[in-house]
């Protein structure tokens, strides 16, 4: 996988640069499930796809912005898929996006998953490598080019609380949950993107983040392959847990569409207890 990993970096500095250099605002297309484009998800899907297109051990690719499955090399034996750019919309305020990366052997389920990146694009880009088994690595641009930092583990208990999705259509028992935990001391930490408020949580030890089902949205709204089963085993393998509504592990589903979507809570183990209290579960 080592060459996929270059690769990945290889697209972190091209996207970094479209970010802070291409042209922004709405596209006239829409992706897999109806939410208008931003110029620069097509852009920063356009560049992954090229690049990927060279890696011989990628069998097909997966965007959050393709409908279907690309197929690349019929001797390949992975299957990435990816968010090309999370958090886009808040681009134009200056806040830090990212980009996630999962890849899968054999199948696309949370079990074949065998390694996830995700990339920061904000002050600094950072990266979070992780590889099943083994604790994430935390890397940071410094001098162009990527240098490791440290390992990453988790505390017991965090300090940090990103609630997720709007709060008008929360269930009861959710928002009893997240009041508690303010009301407990934790402090609100949630900019709009996935992959900052979780590297926030992620780096800081511990805390919460949640995107749960609601009324709207009984399933949720972030997407399993490219977004949920990624930062699940992040996380776990850092110390901490990744849950969906009914208390099992996100690296345990199964998804039977390629854009499926899951209530899901990443966190530190107290964190996670609470959640499953809350839940019943």
């Amino acid at each position: 996988m080592e060459n996929i990993f270059n690769k990945i970096e290889e697209i972190a500095f091209k996207i970094d640069n479209l970010i802070k250099t291409g042209e922004s605002g709405y596209s006239k297309s829409s992706n897999s499930t109806g939410d208008t484009q931003l110029k620069l998800d097509i852009q920063s899907d356009e560049i992954i796809e090229e690049i990927f297109r060279g890696v011989p051990e990628i069998s097909a690719i997966i965007s959050e912005e393709k409908e279907d499955k690309l197929e690349l090399n019929s001797s390949g034996e992975y299957i990435v898929c990816y968010d090309p750019l999370d958090g886009s919309s808040i681009v134009d305020y200056n806040l830090s996006v990212g980009s996630i990366f999962g890849i899968y052997k054999g199948g696309l389920t949370g079990n074949d998953l065998v390694a996830s990146i995700y990339i920061v694009y904000g002050p600094r880009v950072e990266m979070i490598k992780t590889l099943k088994g083994s604790k994430p690595k935390h890397y940071r641009v410094v001098d162009n080019k990527f240098q490791f930092i440290s390992e990453v583990t988790m505390e017991q208990k965090g300090k940090i609380n990103a609630p997720g999705s709007t709060q008008k259509n929360w269930y009861p028992h959710h928002k009893e949950l997240i009041e508690s935990l303010f009301a407990n001391g934790y402090r609100l930490r949630y900019s709009g993107g996935m992959v900052p408020d979780l590297h926030q949580i992620l780096l800081k030890g511990g805390g919460l983040f949640s995107y749960p089902g609601t009324t709207d949205k009984p399933k949720g709204k972030l997407r399993d392959l490219f977004e949920v089963i990624p930062f699940a085993l992040t996380f776990i393998e850092a110390g901490g847990e990744a849950i969906d509504d009914k208390g099992v592990s996100l690296l345990e589903l199964k998804p039977e569409h390629l854009h499926d979507t899951t209530p899901c809570f990443f966190g530190s183990k107290d964190e996670i207890e609470k959640v499953k209290k809350a839940y019943s579960v």
